[in-house]
Protein backbone atom coordinates (compact mmCIF):
# COMPACT_ATOMS: atom_id res chain seq x y z
CA UNK A 1 0.00 0.00 0.00
CA UNK A 2 2.84 2.41 0.86
CA UNK A 3 4.56 1.62 -2.43
CA UNK A 4 1.30 2.25 -4.29
CA UNK A 5 0.75 5.58 -2.54
CA UNK A 6 4.30 6.70 -3.38
CA UNK A 7 3.86 5.66 -7.00
CA UNK A 8 0.45 7.31 -7.45
CA UNK A 9 0.91 10.65 -5.72
CA UNK A 10 -1.43 12.52 -8.04
CA UNK A 11 -4.19 9.99 -7.40
CA UNK A 12 -3.71 10.40 -3.65
CA UNK A 13 -3.95 14.19 -4.00
CA UNK A 14 -7.09 13.90 -6.13
CA UNK A 15 -8.83 11.61 -3.67
CA UNK A 16 -7.74 13.76 -0.71
CA UNK A 17 -9.19 16.88 -2.35
CA UNK A 18 -12.40 15.05 -3.23
CA UNK A 19 -12.91 13.76 0.32
CA UNK A 20 -11.95 17.10 1.91
CA UNK A 21 -14.36 19.04 -0.29
CA UNK A 22 -17.14 16.59 0.63
CA UNK A 23 -17.06 18.00 4.19
CA UNK A 24 -17.91 21.42 2.73
CA UNK A 25 -20.49 20.18 0.22
CA UNK A 26 -22.13 17.05 1.58
CA UNK A 27 -22.72 14.21 -0.92
CA UNK A 28 -26.07 14.38 -2.73
CA UNK A 29 -27.59 13.45 -6.08
CA UNK A 30 -25.69 16.25 -7.85
CA UNK A 31 -22.43 14.37 -7.27
CA UNK A 32 -23.30 12.05 -10.14
CA UNK A 33 -23.50 15.04 -12.47
CA UNK A 34 -19.88 15.94 -11.68
CA UNK A 35 -18.39 12.86 -13.32
CA UNK A 36 -17.99 12.87 -17.10
CA UNK A 37 -18.52 9.17 -17.71
CA UNK A 38 -18.05 9.59 -21.46
CA UNK A 39 -14.49 10.85 -21.04
CA UNK A 40 -13.66 8.06 -18.61
CA UNK A 41 -15.06 5.44 -20.99
CA UNK A 42 -13.09 6.85 -23.91
CA UNK A 43 -9.85 6.87 -21.93
CA UNK A 44 -10.46 3.29 -20.82
CA UNK A 45 -11.18 2.06 -24.36
CA UNK A 46 -8.22 3.81 -25.97
CA UNK A 47 -5.81 2.55 -23.31
CA UNK A 48 -7.16 -0.97 -23.76
CA UNK A 49 -6.80 -0.89 -27.56
CA UNK A 50 -3.25 0.48 -27.46
CA UNK A 51 -2.31 -2.25 -24.97
CA UNK A 52 -3.61 -4.71 -27.55
CA UNK A 53 -1.35 -3.31 -30.27
CA UNK A 54 1.59 -3.50 -27.88
CA UNK A 55 0.74 -7.06 -26.95
CA UNK A 56 0.87 -8.03 -30.64
CA UNK A 57 4.35 -6.57 -31.01
CA UNK A 58 3.23 -4.20 -33.76
CA UNK A 59 5.16 -1.16 -32.47
CA UNK A 60 8.37 -3.15 -31.95
CA UNK A 61 8.15 -4.50 -35.49
CA UNK A 62 7.71 -1.00 -36.93
CA UNK A 63 10.75 0.26 -35.03
CA UNK A 64 12.87 -2.68 -36.24
CA UNK A 65 12.09 -1.74 -39.81
CA UNK A 66 13.09 1.88 -39.30
CA UNK A 67 16.30 0.97 -37.45
CA UNK A 68 17.73 -0.58 -40.60
CA UNK A 69 18.21 2.89 -42.11
CA UNK A 70 20.13 4.40 -39.16
CA UNK A 71 23.85 4.97 -39.78
CA UNK A 72 24.99 7.41 -37.07
CA UNK A 73 24.16 8.63 -33.56
CA UNK A 74 22.41 11.80 -34.71
CA UNK A 75 20.17 9.81 -37.04
CA UNK A 76 19.38 7.43 -34.16
CA UNK A 77 18.40 10.35 -31.91
CA UNK A 78 16.32 11.93 -34.67
CA UNK A 79 14.43 8.71 -35.37
CA UNK A 80 13.77 8.03 -31.69
CA UNK A 81 12.68 11.63 -31.10
CA UNK A 82 10.42 11.76 -34.17
CA UNK A 83 8.92 8.37 -33.31
CA UNK A 84 7.76 9.79 -29.97
CA UNK A 85 6.64 13.08 -31.52
CA UNK A 86 4.54 11.57 -34.30
CA UNK A 87 3.26 8.39 -32.63
CA UNK A 88 2.14 10.24 -29.50
CA UNK A 89 -0.60 11.83 -31.58
CA UNK A 90 -2.31 8.44 -31.95
CA UNK A 91 -1.08 6.24 -29.11
CA UNK A 92 -0.78 8.99 -26.42
CA UNK A 93 2.39 10.49 -24.99
CA UNK A 94 2.85 7.97 -22.18
CA UNK A 95 2.52 4.92 -24.46
CA UNK A 96 4.95 6.48 -26.95
CA UNK A 97 7.55 6.80 -24.18
CA UNK A 98 6.90 3.31 -22.82
CA UNK A 99 7.45 1.97 -26.34
CA UNK A 100 10.42 3.95 -27.62
CA UNK A 101 12.52 4.96 -24.60
CA UNK A 102 13.58 1.38 -23.74
CA UNK A 103 14.37 0.80 -27.40
CA UNK A 104 16.59 3.90 -27.56
CA UNK A 105 18.42 2.88 -24.37
CA UNK A 106 19.01 -0.61 -25.75
CA UNK A 107 20.36 0.81 -29.01
CA UNK A 108 22.73 3.19 -27.21
CA UNK A 109 24.09 0.33 -25.11
CA UNK A 110 24.81 -1.73 -28.21
CA UNK A 111 26.54 1.23 -29.86
CA UNK A 112 28.50 2.01 -26.67
CA UNK A 113 27.07 5.54 -26.70
CA UNK A 114 25.76 5.58 -23.15
CA UNK A 115 27.09 9.13 -22.81
CA UNK A 116 24.22 10.29 -25.03
CA UNK A 117 21.52 8.47 -23.10
CA UNK A 118 20.29 11.37 -20.96
CA UNK A 119 20.13 13.74 -23.91
CA UNK A 120 18.26 11.26 -26.11
CA UNK A 121 15.73 10.32 -23.40
CA UNK A 122 15.09 13.98 -22.56
CA UNK A 123 14.54 14.73 -26.26
CA UNK A 124 12.11 11.81 -26.49
CA UNK A 125 10.22 13.06 -23.44
CA UNK A 126 9.91 16.57 -24.85
CA UNK A 127 8.84 15.14 -28.19
CA UNK A 128 6.10 12.93 -26.73
CA UNK A 129 4.63 15.75 -24.65
CA UNK A 130 4.74 18.27 -27.50
CA UNK A 131 3.72 16.00 -30.36
CA UNK A 132 0.68 14.75 -28.47
CA UNK A 133 -0.87 18.23 -28.40
CA UNK A 134 -1.89 17.90 -32.06
CA UNK A 135 -4.83 15.50 -31.58
CA UNK A 136 -7.65 15.11 -29.05
CA UNK A 137 -6.46 11.57 -28.28
CA UNK A 138 -2.80 12.53 -27.86
CA UNK A 139 -3.10 13.10 -24.13
CA UNK A 140 -5.78 12.81 -21.43
CA UNK A 141 -6.18 16.57 -20.94
CA UNK A 142 -6.71 17.04 -24.69
CA UNK A 143 -9.40 14.37 -24.76
CA UNK A 144 -11.11 15.89 -21.74
CA UNK A 145 -11.05 19.49 -23.01
CA UNK A 146 -12.13 18.46 -26.51
CA UNK A 147 -15.07 16.52 -25.07
CA UNK A 148 -16.36 19.10 -22.57
CA UNK A 149 -15.84 22.12 -24.82
CA UNK A 150 -17.75 20.83 -27.83
CA UNK A 151 -15.20 22.42 -30.17
CA UNK A 152 -14.86 21.01 -33.67
CA UNK A 153 -11.84 18.97 -34.75
CA UNK A 154 -10.86 21.77 -37.14
CA UNK A 155 -10.92 24.35 -34.36
CA UNK A 156 -8.86 22.06 -32.14
CA UNK A 157 -6.19 21.48 -34.78
CA UNK A 158 -5.96 25.13 -35.82
CA UNK A 159 -5.61 26.15 -32.15
CA UNK A 160 -2.56 23.99 -31.50
CA UNK A 161 -1.03 23.83 -35.01
CA UNK A 162 1.28 26.90 -34.68
CA UNK A 163 2.65 25.64 -31.36
CA UNK A 164 3.04 22.12 -32.76
CA UNK A 165 5.04 23.34 -35.77
CA UNK A 166 7.25 25.57 -33.59
CA UNK A 167 7.83 22.64 -31.24
CA UNK A 168 8.91 20.38 -34.10
CA UNK A 169 11.34 23.01 -35.43
CA UNK A 170 12.87 23.49 -31.97
CA UNK A 171 13.19 19.75 -31.38
CA UNK A 172 14.88 19.20 -34.74
CA UNK A 173 17.25 22.11 -34.11
CA UNK A 174 17.96 20.95 -30.57
CA UNK A 175 18.78 17.43 -31.75
CA UNK A 176 21.29 18.73 -34.28
CA UNK A 177 22.90 20.92 -31.61
CA UNK A 178 23.20 18.46 -28.70
CA UNK A 179 23.71 15.13 -30.51
CA UNK A 180 27.03 14.61 -32.34
CA UNK A 181 27.15 12.78 -35.66
CA UNK A 182 29.23 9.67 -35.04
CA UNK A 183 29.13 6.34 -36.90
CA UNK A 184 27.18 3.55 -35.22
CA UNK A 185 29.29 0.49 -34.53
CA UNK A 186 27.42 -2.33 -32.83
CA UNK A 187 29.64 -4.40 -30.59
CA UNK A 188 28.71 -7.50 -28.57
CA UNK A 189 31.21 -7.79 -25.76
CA UNK A 190 29.21 -8.47 -22.59
CA UNK A 191 26.75 -11.27 -21.82
CA UNK A 192 26.83 -12.76 -25.32
CA UNK A 193 23.50 -14.56 -25.11
CA UNK A 194 21.64 -11.50 -23.88
CA UNK A 195 23.41 -9.12 -26.21
CA UNK A 196 22.86 -11.37 -29.20
CA UNK A 197 19.18 -11.38 -28.45
CA UNK A 198 19.22 -7.59 -28.28
CA UNK A 199 21.18 -7.39 -31.51
CA UNK A 200 18.58 -9.50 -33.27
CA UNK A 201 15.92 -7.14 -32.01
CA UNK A 202 17.74 -4.21 -33.62
CA UNK A 203 19.25 -5.68 -36.75
CA UNK A 204 18.11 -4.50 -40.16
CA UNK A 205 14.93 -6.08 -41.43
CA UNK A 206 14.95 -6.91 -45.13
CA UNK A 207 11.87 -6.29 -47.26
CA UNK A 208 11.24 -10.03 -47.42
CA UNK A 209 11.51 -10.40 -43.65
CA UNK A 210 9.33 -7.33 -43.16
CA UNK A 211 6.55 -8.77 -45.30
CA UNK A 212 6.92 -12.13 -43.55
CA UNK A 213 6.78 -10.54 -40.07
CA UNK A 214 3.73 -8.45 -40.94
CA UNK A 215 2.05 -11.52 -42.37
CA UNK A 216 2.99 -13.39 -39.20
CA UNK A 217 0.92 -11.05 -37.03
CA UNK A 218 -2.49 -12.39 -36.12
CA UNK A 219 -4.61 -10.77 -38.80
CA UNK A 220 -7.86 -11.29 -36.92
CA UNK A 221 -6.47 -9.51 -33.85
CA UNK A 222 -5.01 -6.72 -35.99
CA UNK A 223 -8.33 -6.22 -37.78
CA UNK A 224 -10.31 -6.17 -34.52
CA UNK A 225 -7.99 -3.69 -32.81
CA UNK A 226 -7.94 -1.34 -35.80
CA UNK A 227 -11.72 -1.57 -36.06
CA UNK A 228 -12.17 -0.78 -32.39
CA UNK A 229 -9.68 2.09 -32.65
CA UNK A 230 -11.61 3.66 -35.54
CA UNK A 231 -14.89 3.12 -33.68
CA UNK A 232 -13.60 5.04 -30.67
CA UNK A 233 -12.30 7.81 -32.91
CA UNK A 234 -15.89 8.22 -34.09
CA UNK A 235 -16.90 8.54 -30.43
CA UNK A 236 -14.26 11.26 -29.94
CA UNK A 237 -15.73 13.11 -32.93
CA UNK A 238 -19.27 12.72 -31.52
CA UNK A 239 -20.33 10.55 -34.46
CA UNK A 240 -20.98 7.38 -32.41
CA UNK A 241 -22.33 6.99 -28.87
CA UNK A 242 -19.86 5.99 -26.16
CA UNK A 243 -22.02 3.29 -24.49
CA UNK A 244 -22.20 0.78 -27.39
CA UNK A 245 -18.59 1.62 -28.32
CA UNK A 246 -17.39 0.76 -24.81
CA UNK A 247 -19.36 -2.48 -24.76
CA UNK A 248 -18.06 -3.49 -28.19
CA UNK A 249 -14.47 -2.70 -27.15
CA UNK A 250 -14.64 -4.86 -24.02
CA UNK A 251 -16.46 -7.68 -25.80
CA UNK A 252 -13.97 -7.56 -28.68
CA UNK A 253 -11.01 -7.93 -26.32
CA UNK A 254 -12.70 -10.78 -24.45
CA UNK A 255 -13.51 -12.61 -27.69
CA UNK A 256 -9.82 -12.48 -28.57
CA UNK A 257 -9.10 -14.14 -25.21
CA UNK A 258 -7.02 -11.15 -24.11
CA UNK A 259 -8.54 -10.74 -20.66
CA UNK A 260 -5.11 -9.91 -19.24
CA UNK A 261 -5.20 -6.58 -21.10
CA UNK A 262 -8.02 -5.45 -18.80
CA UNK A 263 -5.56 -5.67 -15.90
CA UNK A 264 -3.01 -3.47 -17.69
CA UNK A 265 -5.26 -0.42 -18.06
CA UNK A 266 -4.13 2.58 -15.98
CA UNK A 267 -7.04 2.59 -13.54
CA UNK A 268 -5.15 5.01 -11.28
CA UNK A 269 -5.49 7.65 -14.01
CA UNK A 270 -9.23 7.00 -14.31
CA UNK A 271 -9.77 7.36 -10.54
CA UNK A 272 -7.61 10.49 -10.58
CA UNK A 273 -10.11 11.98 -13.01
CA UNK A 274 -12.98 10.97 -10.73
CA UNK A 275 -11.33 12.60 -7.73
CA UNK A 276 -10.80 15.89 -9.53
CA UNK A 277 -14.29 15.80 -11.04
CA UNK A 278 -15.75 15.65 -7.52
CA UNK A 279 -13.39 18.33 -6.16
CA UNK A 280 -14.11 20.76 -9.03
CA UNK A 281 -17.85 20.11 -8.78
CA UNK A 282 -17.85 20.84 -5.05
CA UNK A 283 -15.72 23.95 -5.36
CA UNK A 284 -18.06 25.23 -8.05
CA UNK A 285 -20.94 25.09 -5.53
CA UNK A 286 -19.08 27.27 -2.99
CA UNK A 287 -19.90 30.73 -4.33
CA UNK A 288 -17.05 32.66 -2.67
CA UNK A 289 -14.31 30.26 -3.78
CA UNK A 290 -15.84 29.86 -7.23
CA UNK A 291 -15.90 33.63 -7.74
CA UNK A 292 -12.27 34.04 -6.66
CA UNK A 293 -11.04 31.28 -8.98
CA UNK A 294 -13.06 32.66 -11.90
CA UNK A 295 -11.52 36.10 -11.37
CA UNK A 296 -8.04 34.57 -11.25
CA UNK A 297 -8.50 32.52 -14.42
CA UNK A 298 -10.57 34.92 -16.54
CA UNK A 299 -8.48 36.33 -19.39
CA UNK A 300 -5.39 34.46 -18.18
CA UNK A 301 -6.30 30.92 -19.23
CA UNK A 302 -3.01 30.25 -21.03
CA UNK A 303 -0.77 31.56 -18.25
CA UNK A 304 -2.76 30.08 -15.35
CA UNK A 305 -3.11 26.74 -17.14
CA UNK A 306 0.64 26.61 -17.74
CA UNK A 307 1.54 27.64 -14.17
CA UNK A 308 -0.95 25.35 -12.42
CA UNK A 309 0.36 22.43 -14.47
CA UNK A 310 3.79 22.82 -12.88
CA UNK A 311 2.41 21.85 -9.47
CA UNK A 312 -0.67 19.75 -10.24
CA UNK A 313 0.32 18.17 -13.58
CA UNK A 314 -1.49 19.28 -16.74
CA UNK A 315 -4.32 16.72 -16.58
CA UNK A 316 -5.60 17.76 -13.11
CA UNK A 317 -5.00 21.42 -14.02
CA UNK A 318 -7.22 21.06 -17.10
CA UNK A 319 -10.00 19.42 -15.09
CA UNK A 320 -9.79 21.94 -12.25
CA UNK A 321 -9.69 25.11 -14.34
CA UNK A 322 -12.28 24.00 -16.90
CA UNK A 323 -14.99 24.51 -14.32
CA UNK A 324 -14.24 28.24 -14.10
CA UNK A 325 -13.84 29.42 -17.69
CA UNK A 326 -15.43 29.18 -21.12
CA UNK A 327 -12.15 29.83 -22.94
CA UNK A 328 -11.32 26.18 -23.57
CA UNK A 329 -8.94 27.03 -26.40
CA UNK A 330 -6.82 29.13 -24.06
CA UNK A 331 -6.90 26.37 -21.48
CA UNK A 332 -5.94 23.82 -24.15
CA UNK A 333 -2.89 25.88 -25.08
CA UNK A 334 -1.94 26.58 -21.46
CA UNK A 335 -2.09 22.99 -20.24
CA UNK A 336 -0.16 21.68 -23.25
CA UNK A 337 2.57 24.27 -22.70
CA UNK A 338 2.31 23.40 -19.01
CA UNK A 339 3.50 19.88 -19.81
CA UNK A 340 6.94 21.47 -20.04
CA UNK A 341 8.76 22.55 -16.90
CA UNK A 342 8.85 20.43 -13.76
CA UNK A 343 9.13 16.65 -13.74
CA UNK A 344 5.53 16.34 -12.55
CA UNK A 345 4.09 18.85 -15.04
CA UNK A 346 3.22 15.89 -17.25
CA UNK A 347 2.82 12.39 -15.86
CA UNK A 348 4.36 11.06 -19.07
CA UNK A 349 7.64 12.72 -18.06
CA UNK A 350 7.78 10.53 -14.96
CA UNK A 351 7.53 7.42 -17.14
CA UNK A 352 10.71 8.14 -19.07
CA UNK A 353 12.49 9.21 -15.87
CA UNK A 354 11.62 5.92 -14.16
CA UNK A 355 12.79 3.92 -17.18
CA UNK A 356 16.12 5.75 -17.20
CA UNK A 357 16.47 5.58 -13.40
CA UNK A 358 16.34 1.78 -13.57
CA UNK A 359 19.57 1.73 -15.56
CA UNK A 360 22.53 0.34 -13.62
CA UNK A 361 24.68 3.47 -13.88
CA UNK A 362 21.92 6.05 -14.06
CA UNK A 363 22.97 9.56 -13.04
CA UNK A 364 19.63 10.78 -11.70
CA UNK A 365 20.81 14.22 -10.66
CA UNK A 366 22.32 14.91 -14.05
CA UNK A 367 19.13 13.68 -15.73
CA UNK A 368 16.95 16.04 -13.66
CA UNK A 369 19.30 18.97 -14.33
CA UNK A 370 19.30 18.31 -18.07
CA UNK A 371 15.56 17.66 -18.15
CA UNK A 372 14.76 20.83 -16.20
CA UNK A 373 17.05 23.06 -18.29
CA UNK A 374 15.61 21.79 -21.59
CA UNK A 375 12.04 22.08 -20.32
CA UNK A 376 12.50 25.62 -19.03
CA UNK A 377 13.76 26.72 -22.44
CA UNK A 378 10.82 25.08 -24.25
CA UNK A 379 8.34 26.40 -21.68
CA UNK A 380 9.60 29.98 -21.95
CA UNK A 381 9.67 30.04 -25.76
CA UNK A 382 6.24 28.43 -26.20
CA UNK A 383 4.63 30.61 -23.52
CA UNK A 384 6.05 33.76 -25.13
CA UNK A 385 4.87 32.55 -28.55
CA UNK A 386 1.37 31.90 -27.21
CA UNK A 387 1.07 35.57 -26.27
CA UNK A 388 1.80 36.83 -29.79
CA UNK A 389 -1.06 38.42 -31.80
CA UNK A 390 -1.72 35.09 -33.54
CA UNK A 391 -3.37 33.89 -30.31
CA UNK A 392 -5.11 37.14 -29.42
Amino acid sequence: MIAFLKREKVLVIALFLAVSSAFLVHPDKEYMEYIDVRVLALLFCLMLIVKGFQDMGLFALLVRKVFGYIKNTRALALVMMLACFLCSMLITNDVALITFVPFAIMALHLCHQECLMIRVVVLQTLAANLGSMMTPIGSPQNLYLFSVSGMSLGTFVLTVLPLWVLSLVMLLGGTFVVIPKEPIVVSLTVKPSDETQKQRALEKVTDEEWISNIAGLNRVHLFVYFGLFLLNLLVVLHVFHWVPATLLTVVGVLLLHKQQLLKQVDYALLFTFVGFFIFVGNIGRISLVSTLVEQLVSGREILIGAVFSQFLSNVPAAILLSGFTDDFQGLLIGTNIGGMGTLIASMASLISYKIYANEERANKRKYIRTFTAANIVMFAVLLAFSHLPIYN
